[in-house]
């Protein structure tokens, strides 16, 4: 039985209400059986952890209770929880998927709104939709969850999503920011893929930041070392806090930086409540790695990331005062620096940024995969994302050029 909400047309602010409809995976293997749940609470942790792998914090149990309890992924936000659980004939959890039905595209950080407003213009309703993803993160990582050994392709649980799609009227189903991987396995299903563009740091097994420092071309490295040089400068404490370091107050202040951002870029509403993050903290524990500075002893200034098992993730940046510089510093550099000292492969630096490149972030794929239920409306986006794909491609190698790394031969 499932459970999913009727919106009105247009908005967000109404209340959804239940249907309880019957669903059955008649295409695939039959002692499979797909639910969807209002609440990643009504999945046993333990269960659902198991087929996250435990490799990336954005699709934890943990974080993603964190979400729903602080208010920020609800109804009230047009985030309603419709968690995929696919079970076998006994009953042990074999793939799940963290699902959301949306009255709109916001908070997603892959832009669908010109093909809404193209559906809605021919008089179909793009909204509910079906969304797997790990809310208000653009952090890349697996999304159709399948425990080891399980022996189920992730193409059936996707398979079961589409289904889903059609039998309880959405429009679409859309996986963002998985991993390549299942981006093939869901393009030779059937699915629409579409590129986007990252900016990541790799490790390439630096002692310390000054290696990192030599691998780049002179100009480059003076530059960062000016930057460096005038954040250090500017009055202010830094400091890299971990886990049980992180107090209430910091958190506290930490959402006045996440509110100043939020208005700053958008002017609307944030979404994430200030409960999110001592709840967040409190599941996560060391996993959560907070960049501050201080005047005075208060927190002026923060730069918050989540540790997975080969990424240093970086989500939310904000600041109350304008100093030089210092957003390079907690953002990227003092990212560099842990990552560095904790032997950590890479550091991804969230959404958008092409100033990241000279900072020694360079470009790198992401990868979505869309379904769309509508014949018409799924051929012109097939269209749209078949031009897109190439054109980012080159892209991408276009950005790659302006590589602060030395090239082979050059000289220092």
């Amino acid at each position: 039985m499932w459970w999913i909400p009727l919106w009105p047309r247009r908005g967000r602010a109404a209340a959804p209400r239940r249907a309880d409809l019957p669903f059955s995976m008649t295409d695939a293997m039959p002692e499979l059986s797909l639910s969807l749940h209002k609440s990643i609470a009504d999945v046993p942790a333990e269960e659902w952890d198991a087929c996250a792998g435990g490799a990336n914090p954005f699709v934890s149990h943990a974080f993603l209770l964190a979400l729903e309890e602080s208010g920020s992924a609800t109804a009230g936000t047009g985030w309603l929880p419709q968690h995929a659980a696919l079970r076998d004939g006994s009953g042990r959890l074999v793939a799940c998927a963290p699902c959301y039905a949306k009255s709109h595209s916001q908070g997603e950080y892959v832009f669908d709104y010109g093909w809404a407003d193209a559906y809605e213009r021919a008089g179909g309703d793009y909204y509910p939709k079906l969304q797997v993803c790990a809310p208000f993160s653009p952090v890349p990582g697996p999304r159709l969850l399948v425990r080891e050994g399980s022996g189920v392709p992730a193409a059936t649980l996707a398979r079961g999503l589409a289904q889903a799609c059609g039998q309880l009227g959405l429009s679409s189903v859309h996986v963002t920011f998985c991993e390549e991987a299942e981006w093939d396995a869901l393009g030779e299903a059937g699915w629409l893929q579409r590129l986007g563009t990252q900016f990541h740091w790799h490790n390439q097994g630096y002692g310390g930041f000054d290696d990192f420092l030599g691998a780049l071309s002179s100009r480059k490295r003076k530059a960062i070392k000016r930057e460096r040089r005038d954040a250090a400068a500017s009055g202010y404490t830094l400091r890299t806090l971990r886990g049980r370091e992180i107090t209430p107050a910091h958190w506290k202040a930490f959402h006045r930086f996440y509110r100043s951002t939020t208005d700053k870029k958008w002017g609307r509403s944030a979404y994430l409540t200030p409960r999110f993050w001592p709840l967040m903290a409190e599941a996560l524990g060391d996993a959560v790695v907070l960049m501050v500075a201080e005047r005075d002893g208060q927190p002026v200034a923060g730069a918050l990331n989540l540790l997975g098992r080969y990424a240093l993730y970086g989500r939310n940046w904000g600041t109350v005062v304008d100093a030089p510089f210092l957003h390079f510093e907690l953002c990227y550099y003092r990212a560099i620096d842990f990552a560095i000292e904790h032997g950590v492969s890479r550091v991804e630096a969230g959404a958008q940024g092409e100033h990241k490149i000279q900072r020694g972030y360079l470009p790198c794929p992401t990868y979505s995969a869309h379904w769309i239920e509508h014949v018409g409306l799924r051929r012109a986006v097939g269209d749209f994302l078949a031009r897109e794909r190439p054109a980012m491609r080159r892209e991408m190698e276009a950005l790659a050029e302006l590589s602060p790394f030395r090239r082979d031969g050059e000289a220092d």
